[in-house]
């Protein structure tokens, strides 16, 4: 553990001198540490820790605990597709929006009428195929 110490002492470019002034500790419980070779006190830890802005973890085994991950819950109304056709839809067949264009080329309204209804079928085939899977 005193090894971590002198470790965070360096890499922060501070000698353990400077660490017991900016904290109050008292020089002889480092050398005392240090010397007995054994576990700092809680107090102790919890100073260091505080200082070098490191966990508890860290500084009794000189690693970080891997950042648990959350794997990230995509909620299902982001992944319906009929949803998210549905938005396309409305654009199409909003005037605020148009006009609409394909490669460069303005839809004119029955364009966009068959577009739209053209999504509208490939989800419906989509459902019936589903369906036949789950028999």
């Amino acid at each position: 553990m005193y090894e971590i110490f002198e470790m965070l002492c360096d890499k922060n470019g501070i000698t353990p001198y400077k660490f017991c002034k900016d904290t109050g500790t008292r020089t002889s419980t480092i050398s005392t540490w240090k010397k007995k070779k054994s576990l700092a006190s809680s107090k102790l830890a919890q100073k260091i820790c505080d200082y070098f802005g490191v966990t508890m973890d860290y500084l009794m085994t000189g690693v970080e605990p891997e950042e648990i991950k959350k794997p990230e819950l995509i909620p299902v109304q982001e992944l319906d597709v009929a949803k998210k056709i549905a938005g396309i839809i409305g654009d199409i067949n909003d005037k605020g929006t148009s006009p609409l264009y394909f490669n460069g080329k303005k839809l004119d309204k029955k364009s966009m009428a068959i577009l739209a209804q053209a999504l509208e079928s490939a989800m419906k085939q989509v459902e019936i195929m589903r369906e036949k899977d789950e028999k």
